[in-house]
């Protein structure tokens, strides 16, 4: 997988970047936690420049988040769940998955696209249940894109500091990503309920 990724990047440059990240965002078992990484590898030796690498990896990401929106419009929730769980071994994804999506969306609404964008494993399926529930396209991409933009930024920072340990990015981030959603999900439950005396009070 890494020698593939490092291939597709070397030949393809910037374009590189924004076709993985678009087909990690298609078939989650590809790591955008390698691939970033690369391109922030690959910056800090002169071979790239860093905004054109972050937008190439945001593009590719946002690009990729439509086939699973629209997915989400077009199937609807039972059809999905059991497409996921008959086809889904291919790409790593179950039924169940799409369920622990969909309640995320239900019970943060459109900011649950800005949180998951953040969190490796939900970041790519939270398109679902975008669609599932017809939030609106606009407010999606701006969700989306702000989300995707502050990882895609962080993933190249990381490999940029990390120099020729880039890889190192993607096997220390699983247990820091569930400590980043703990402090998201507090974070945004005080916001909630924050509002929600607020309105009272009034």
């Amino acid at each position: 997988m890494v020698e593939w990724i490092t291939n597709t990047m070397t030949s393809l440059g910037y374009l590189g970047i924004g076709l993985l990240m678009f087909l990690e965002n298609l078939f989650p078992p590809i790591p955008s936690e390698l691939i970033m990484p690369l391109a922030g590898f690959t910056v800090s030796q002169g071979k790239m420049q860093v905004l054109p690498a972050i937008l190439a990896g945001v593009v590719g990401t946002i690009l990729g988040a439509f086939p699973w929106y629209y997915a989400g419009k077009l199937f609807g929730e039972e059809r999905l769940r059991d497409l996921a769980d008959k086809y889904g071994k291919w790409i790593t994804v179950s039924g169940r998955d799409i369920d622990k999506a969909n309640n995320w969306f239900t019970r943060y609404g459109g900011m649950a696209v800005f949180l998951c964008r953040l969190v490796p494993g939900v970041r790519t399926l939270i398109s679902l249940p975008a669609g599932l529930n017809n939030m609106p396209l606009i407010p999606f991409l701006i969700y989306s894109t702000i989300g995707t933009t502050l990882w895609v930024s962080f993933l190249t920072g990381a490999g940029y500091l990390l120099g020729d340990h880039y890889e190192l990015v993607d096997k220390y981030l699983g247990p820091v990503s569930k400590i980043v959603l703990l402090i998201l999900v507090i974070g945004f439950g005080l916001w909630v309920l924050r509002k929600n005396m607020r309105k009272s009070a009034e």
